[in-house]
């Protein structure tokens, strides 16, 4: 068991059943494999948006929760911790056309951060096996998204505040950084905790396949 693997007494995440390594040194380069594709998989998501009304919905927070499930909490924090520095680096993986590492005085940098701690609990309830019924992954996946918003609707007010010199109120922060997504966020968590029990069906499917 790598560094990254889930903690004892945890259950396996989809991630342990698709992958597994023989030694120590092919488990670490499988964490590794897996921690990047966790964040080529944000960063695609990040790049497709569409609307509802005047919203705007990104694939961003789905790819966070989806990672986070089917890595597992560690590996998928590693993967969000990741997809941030690497956005910081320069590369643009992030949901708009700006990266670099003036995106910390972005006032949605917050948000990434929140994708961390995000994933992370995603992946704990996967390890619980939440993520294998889909009321009980909804519920899991809604508790998920809402963290982004805890880190990231005080870092905005700060940003706006000190950086971009504008007025913030609470009602322009709820209304800007928080109501307009409540409904485009429970929409993603539905999908995906419609989506990781079908994967599961699929592999346990697939499983028994083999074993005949």
């Amino acid at each position: 068991m790598t560094a990254l693997a889930p903690a004892a007494g945890s259950r396996r995440v989809l991630a342990d059943i698709i992958a597994r390594p023989s030694t120590r040194a092919r488990a670490f380069a499988m964490d590794a494999t897996l921690v990047l594709a966790g964040v080529a998989v944000v960063a695609l998501l990040a790049k497709v948006s569409f609307y509802i009304g005047p919203v705007p919905i990104t694939g961003q927070t789905l790819g966070v929760i989806l990672v986070g499930a089917a890595l597992g909490a560690r590996r998928g924090a590693a993967s969000l911790t990741s997809y941030m520095l690497l956005g910081l680096a320069g590369l643009p993986i992030f949901a708009g056309p700006v990266a670099g590492p003036a995106y910390v005085l972005s006032p949605s940098f917050g948000f990434i951060v929140g994708f961390i701690p995000a994933a992370f609990v995603a992946g704990w309830f996967a390890q619980r096996a939440w993520d294998r019924r889909p009321v009980l992954a909804f519920v899991g996946f809604v508790a998920a998204s809402i963290i982004p918003f805890l880190v990231g609707v005080p870092y905005m007010a700060l940003i706006l505040a000190n950086v971009v010199g504008s007025d913030v109120s609470f009602a322009s922060i709820m209304g800007a950084g928080v109501l307009p997504f409540i409904v485009p966020g429970l929409i993603k968590a539905a999908f995906a905790a419609l989506l990781v029990p079908a994967a599961w069906m699929l592999v346990r499917s697939l499983d028994r396949r083999a074993r005949d």
